[in-house]
């Protein structure tokens, strides 16, 4: 329960940071559904007259399936990005997360692209600030739901 929790947080954490530093349109960071997808990247010509109905839930699922992607590879390549990158936390007093989270938004975004939508920024630095902006709101809201204590087994 605590894990769908968590991905609910992430998802709408996500959202935030696509409304904060995403801007109005395709600049900076933004969520692309699918059905824009196919927009985007088809001819005109044969989609004269075709609407595109992609729901009204789409954008919602989207959010949620990157937030699932978020939570694996933060689970999986982050710790091992995290550990390697021990010296340079050091050396920068742990500056360099900034870094690593970048480094992780720009994988989660290069992956939603090999699956034809999902998350977009326009360059890295965009995923740096973009991934400070998600981790400030997600830990205040983790912190206010308690989703990020650890539970006590002795009882």
């Amino acid at each position: 329960m605590r894990t769908i929790i968590r991905v609910l947080v992430g998802a709408f954490a996500l959202w935030l940071t696509t409304l904060i530093v995403g801007g109005s349109g395709p600049h900076g960071v933004w969520i692309e559904s699918p059905g824009e997808t196919a927009l985007r990247t088809a001819s005109l010509e044969p989609l004269r007259g075709v609407t595109v109905s992609e729901g009204p839930y789409a954008h919602v699922i989207t959010l949620l399936l990157v937030a699932l992607v978020f939570g694996i590879v933060n689970g999986t390549l982050g710790k091992v990005v995290r550990f390697v990158s021990i010296p340079l936390y050091i050396i920068t007093l742990g500056l360099f997360g900034l870094i690593v989270n970048g480094i992780m938004f720009a994988v989660v975004a290069w992956l939603s692209d090999l699956a034809g939508f999902g998350l977009r920024i326009d360059s890295f630095w965009w995923g740096v600030l973009a991934a400070f902006v998600m981790s400030c709101l997600a830990g205040i809201m983790n912190g206010l739901l308690g989703t990020g204590k650890k539970r006590d087994r002795d009882r």
